[in-house]
């Protein structure tokens, strides 16, 4: 590499105007609420307005509220499993995702990932299936499909829920086109800052189930249906959306699409700028990375498959160390991270550690050593190499990412 580096300035970003679509229509939808003094949805229209364009985006009862975390938390309460059962999700994810299995006093189950996608291995999952197993959460990771047609049916042949993490996903498909969140029982989604789309926080589960929404709306509201008077059906949690929140999500789902589009097609520029690659030492999991002819292909390197993928981040699989493709990526002003986490799941301390005071209820007598999910291991601290991608990207803006790989390449 010289010294000269392939961008001097920065990429637009989520943190700064620049890199969201946030404009008239958000400032109209938060002035209408002020308007109102309706600030809570339990008496407002925003939330429940929000609900029913998202039902109409995919076809599913929808309930909002105020965290993607929140919404998994429904997704988890409504299962209905008991204390010590067990939930089989990722160890590649946000710590969201395993958090209410945790709350519910449930057991999280980790099964191991595809070496190349990261998304959970339909094998490895039925593997990990025993009596107490209650549920799948499957995180489609970085936006790109994990296996849902065969995760659905090893769920149905065992009478599990399947429950899809949505967050990175907004209007991801499979490669046959089917949209992702209408595979599982349930799927949930975040307008946090960094989606790709966003309200600050906020949530929304979706489900095909009268009695699964039900059951997400009260645990919702603290167990209160709000039509019998002040009585609760059961355990339930505050996690209502504002109306303020409810409002701005509103106008940005209304721009989801076109979001998704612009981040496809960027990433799609890309892809054919640095040609269809794969990764030669993978232990045999080297395998195309998405087409693409234009260049010449880059050697260590496999892409990510355009077929469906939302692109939340854009993935390179990486021969060598990712730590030195991180560094050598920002050294040319793009920013990228190296393994996307510091460590997989189980190995943050709460799973060796108390979970409630000084018990470690519910995993009293589970390990979860190094080397459980060796595929999810590798790809944190050897193989995986992540970008920050964004809808507001231009063509010159891609060509600079593409210049910088190629200059960042250890295998030239």
């Amino acid at each position: 590499m010289t010294d000269d580096p392939v961008r001097r300035t920065p990429l637009p970003g989520v943190l700064e105007p620049a890199g969201r679509t946030i404009g008239a229509e958000e400032r109209a939808a938060v002035l209408r609420v002020l308007d109102s003094a309706v600030l809570c949805s339990t008496f407002g229209g925003e939330a429940r307005a929000l609900e029913a364009e998202m039902a109409e985006l995919y076809g599913r009862e929808a309930v909002a509220c105020s965290s993607g975390t929140a919404a998994l938390h429904l997704a988890v309460a409504a299962v209905g499993f008991d204390p010590g059962d067990e939930v089989i999700t990722t160890p590649i994810s946000d710590f969201g995702t395993v958090a209410p299995i945790l709350a519910q006093n449930g057991v999280p189950v980790f099964a191991d990932v595809d070496p190349v996608t990261g998304n959970l291995d339909p094998a490895a999952v039925e593997a990990a299936i025993t009596p107490r197993t209650r549920a799948i959460i499957v995180v489609h990771l970085f936006g790109a499909a994990a296996d849902v047609v065969a995760l659905r049916s090893i769920a149905d042949r065992h009478g599990l829920m399947l429950i899809e993490d949505c967050a990175q996903a907004w209007l991801g498909t499979t490669a046959g086109g089917e949209l992702l969140g209408t595979f599982g029982d349930i799927a949930c989604f975040s307008l946090q800052q960094y989606k790709h789309i966003t309200a600050g926080d906020g949530g929304l589960a979706i489900t095909a189930s009268s009695e699964v929404a039900t059951r997400m709306r009260l645990f919702m509201d603290k167990g209160w249906d709000r039509s019998g008077g002040r009585v609760h059906l059961m355990l339930g949690l505050n996690y209502r959306m504002t109306e303020l929140v409810a409002a701005v999500a509103r106008a940005q789902l209304a721009k989801v699409a076109d979001v998704v589009k612009r981040r496809r097609e960027s990433a799609e520029q890309l892809v054919s700028a640095l040609g269809g690659s794969v990764v030669p030492a993978l232990g045999g999991a080297a395998r195309p990375g998405g087409g693409g002819s234009a260049g010449g292909a880059l050697a260590g390197v496999a892409l990510p498959s355009l077929a469906g993928h939302a692109f939340w981040l854009f993935p390179l699989i990486v021969a060598g160390d990712n730590h030195v493709w991180a560094d050598g990526l920002i050294a040319e002003g793009v920013p990228a991270s190296a393994g996307y986490l510091d460590r997989t799941l189980y190995a943050n301390p709460v799973f060796s550690g108390p979970v409630y005071g000084t018990s470690r209820y519910p995993l009293e007598g589970r390990e979860y050593p190094p080397g459980l999910c060796p595929n999810a291991e590798r790809l944190i601290d050897q193989t995986l190499v992540v970008l920050p991608w964004n809808e507001a990207y231009t063509e010159t803006d891609v060509d600079d990412i593409a210049r910088a790989i190629r200059k960042a390449n250890p295998d030239g």
